[in-house]
C-alpha cells in the first residue's frame, strides 16, 4: 500500500503523524510526506521519505509581524476566545486551494492508495477523492478548531472543489483522534480513538540526563516550545524561571534554543536551562511538567501522567489549557498578568507538586490513553479502508 500524507507547513502540525507513519512503514508499506521544507525537514529527521512541495513557508513571520518589541500575542490580543476559533483558521484555506494544484500533480504521479493528513491541511481529502482512494485526517490532539471553521472552509473551498468535478469540500473517510475521552473538545466531530505515541523530535541524550535527581528532590519539566521565545517570550522564561527561587527540593529543567539563554539572566541555584530535548527522553523522570499547552506537549504530559501548569499562549492552547484543568490533572494561568507574576506562578507550581488529587487525575488520563488502540493496531484498519473492505 502507498500512502501519502501532507500537512500544513508546521513542524509541530506534522509530528502527530510520525509515529502512524512509522507503524505503516513498519507493516511493510510504503509512506512519503509531501509538503514545504518547513514540514519535509522534519519528516526525513525522523526518518520519513519526503518530496518538497512549493517554497519554505516561515510561518512564524506571520506572527511576528504585528508583534511590538518584547510584547507577546497573549500580551497584544488576549486570549482566543471560542467564537473566534473559526477565524484563525481561514490561512489553512487560502493555503489549501493554492497549494492543492501542486498536491495533485504529485499525487497522479506517484498514485497513492491513501491520503492521511492532518486536522488543519484542508488538501487531503480533496486530493483522495478526486484520485478515488480513501482519505484519514488525524488530529493533534484537543482540537477546538476543526468543527467551528467547518462551514467557512466548505464555502471557501467550494469552487475549487466542483472545477474539481467534487460535490463540495469532502469530508475525510475515517477521523483518529488521539484524545482521551475527558479531553475531546466538545465542538470537534467524533473520530476514532488512536493511541499517543510520544514523539517530539528527534535528538541526542544529554549527559545531564543520566544523572537522576537527589533522593527527595522532585524535578518539573519547563518546555514552552520554540515559537513562544521566538514571539517575544524570553520575558515569560525569566519570570518561570524566578519562581523557582526558593523552592526547597525542587529542580527545575527549561529547554530553551541556546540563542535565548543570556537573556533569561542570573539563575537560582535549582534550575539547568539546557538546549531543547526531546521531551519523550526525560519525562518519565520528572514530577509536573510547565508548558504553553501545545497539542504535542499536553499529549506528552498526559501519556507519562504528568500534573502540568499550563500558560497558554495562542488559539488551540487555552482549549487544551480549561479541558487539563476541567480533568483534574492541571493549574491554568490563563490571561498575561498572572503568567507575569512569579510569585503567582510558584504557587502553581507548589500545588500541583503538593495536593495529590493533581497526580490522581493525570494518571487516570494516562491509563485511558494507554487503553487506545496503537498506531500498530490502527494500521489494519487503514488497510481495509484502502481495499475498500
Amino acid at each position: 500500500m502507498r500512502v501519502l500524507m501532507l500537512s500544513t507547513p508546521f513542524p509541530t502540525h506534522f509530528t502527530p503523524l510520525v509515529p502512524l507513519a512509522w507503524a505503516l512503514k513498519g507493516a511493510g508499506h510504503e509512506v512519503t510526506v509531501a509538503a514545504q521544507p518547513d514540514v519535509t525537514d522534519a519528516a526525513r529527521a525522523a526518518g520519513i521519505t519526503a518530496v518538497d512541495i512549493g517554497d519554505r513557508f516561515h510561518g512564524l513571520d506571520v506572527l511576528q509581524r504585528h508583534l511590538p518589541p518584547g510584547v507577546r500575542p497573549l500580551e497584544l490580543m488576549g486570549p482566543t476566545p471560542p467564537e473566534k476559533m473559526a477565524g484563525t483558521t481561514k490561512l489553512w484555506e487560502t493555503h489549501a486551494r493554492y497549494l492543492l494544484g501542486s498536491y495533485l500533480e504529485f499525487a497522479r504521479e506517484w498514485r497513492p492508495d491513501l491520503v492521511v493528513s492532518e486536522q488543519l491541511e484542508l488538501a487531503g481529502p480533496v486530493v483522495a477523492a478526486v484520485l478515488g482512494v480513501p482519505s484519514v485526517q488525524v488530529r493533534w490532539g484537543v482540537d477546538p478548531l476543526s468543527g467551528p471553521s467547518r462551514a467557512s472552509a466548505r464555502n471557501f473551498l467550494h469552487g475549487t472543489c466542483v472545477r474539481l468535478g467534487l460535490d463540495g469540500l469532502p469530508d475525510p473517510d475515517l477521523l483518529l483522534d488521539p484524545c482521551p475521552p475527558a479531553l475531546r473538545h466538545p465542538t470537534a466531530p467524533p473520530g476514532s480513538p488512536l493511541g499517543h505515541v510520544p514523539y517530539n523530535g528527534v535528538g541526542t541524550v544529554p549527559e545531564w540526563l543520566r544523572v537522576p535527581a537527589p533522593q527527595g528532590v522532585r524535578r518539573v519539566a519547563v518546555c514552552l516550545g520554540n515559537q513562544t521565545l521566538v514571539l517575544n517570550g524570553s520575558g515569560l522564561f525569566r519570570t518561570i524561571i524566578e519562581s523557582f527561587e526558593g523552592l526547597t527540593d525542587v529542580q527545575a529543567v527549561v529547554t530553551a534554543a541556546p540563542e535565548y539563554h543570556e537573556g533569561f539572566g542570573r539563575l537560582p541555584d535549582n534550575v539547568r536551562v539546557v538546549e531543547p530535548v526531546p521531551l519523550n527522553l526525560f519525562l518519565r523522570d520528572c514530577d509536573a511538567l510547565i508548558h504553553h499547552g501545545g497539542a504535542n506537549t499536553t499529549m506528552t504530559g498526559c501519556h507519562f501522567g504528568l500534573p502540568q501548569v499550563v500558560l497558554p499562549q495562542l488559539v488551540d492552547q487555552f482549549a487544551s489549557a480549561e479541558l487539563l484543568a476541567a480533568a483534574g490533572a492541571a493549574r491554568v494561568l490563563g490571561e498575561a498578568a498572572p503568567q507575569n507574576d512569579a510569585a503567582l506562578v510558584r504557587a502553581a507550581v507548589t500545588e500541583v507538586l503538593t495536593d495529590d488529587r493533581y497526580r490522581k487525575s493525570a494518571r487516570e488520563l494516562r491509563d485511558d490513553m494507554a487503553a487506545m488502540p496503537s498506531p500498530a493496531e490502527i494500521v489494519a484498519d487503514l488497510e481495509r479502508l484502502a481495499a475498500g473492505a
